[in-house]
């Protein structure tokens, strides 16, 4: 089966993957991603997507390259640093020429309770690739809402964590209530980061998200993932225990105090 007209075998080794298989493969041609924040996050899950042969992504954020961020943020180049230009756009530009079948829409805005529901139309998953929690509690929000499953990314140091919200499973307000107390310092800019964190988490939250737009969200991790790549620890930790503790006051009361 060729996924995309005249482009015969481009996605055969997926192929044969039986958990995905040519009607899988159908259903992720057809599928719609949005990718809310393009730094390093959002541009390694928006490169595997493409690759994988997503069928449309929508990558939103409304800042510029930088030198600083190409060691990790893989859809760019010195040439996007030098002429400072919207990483949507750089992302949308790359993207462009290694599949151009993919349906791509850049949108250089900040992603906001006034925006969210509106670029949140006609999608069937939402990534994370933020760097705070206020916009991951709006995206949390709305994904609960409107019953869109997404997936929630953060890498610092060396250090990484993922989970995935579905419909009806425990949501990120299950496991943090409120913004950590010392959410201001943990950023890239005041701790750090290595590029193989950004890529472990991306290529998890990637992996996620394939499940789900080929139609087996049943075979998503029901845990929040936590990796350290310098220590090689791996920590696995059952959500609905928390959700189950402290009645979540979004996914149980429906209560949307971020948007």
């Amino acid at each position: 089966m060729a996924a995309h007209p005249g482009q015969p075998g481009r996605y055969d080794r997926q192929l044969v993957f039986q958990r995905l298989g040519p009607a899988g493969q159908r259903k992720l041609a057809q599928g719609w991603a949005l990718v809310v924040g393009v730094g390093g996050l959002g541009c390694a899950t928006a490169q595997l997507l493409a690759r994988a042969g997503v069928g449309g992504l929508r990558l939103v954020d409304d800042d510029r390259v930088s030198l600083e961020n190409i060691h990790r943020q893989v859809l760019f180049g010195e040439a996007d640093a030098a002429a400072a230009t919207p990483k949507a756009s750089a992302a949308v530009a790359a993207i462009r020429r290694f599949n151009s079948q993919v349906r791509l829409q850049a949108v250089t805005e900040r992603f906001t309770a006034a925006n969210a529901a509106a670029l949140a139309n006609g999608v069937d998953v939402i990534i994370d690739g933020s760097d705070n929690f206020p916009t991951r509690f709006t995206i949390n929000d709305l994904a609960v809402r409107e019953g869109i499953p997404w997936v929630f990314g953060g890498a610092i140091g060396a250090e990484g964590q993922c989970m995935t919200i579905l419909p009806g499973r425990p949501c990120l307000r299950c496991v943090f209530d409120s913004p950590p107390p010392n959410c201001a310092e943990m950023t890239c800019r005041q701790a750090g980061v290595i590029g193989p964190a950004v890529a472990a988490i991306g290529a998890l939250q990637a992996a996620e998200a394939i499940k789900i737009l080929s139609g087996r969200p049943e075979d998503c991790s029901p845990y929040l993932l936590k990796l350290d790549l310098w220590t090689n620890a791996l920590q696995r930790i059952d959500v609905a225990e928390a959700c189950a503790a402290v009645p979540c006051r979004c996914c149980k009361g429906r209560q949307f105090e971020y948007l």
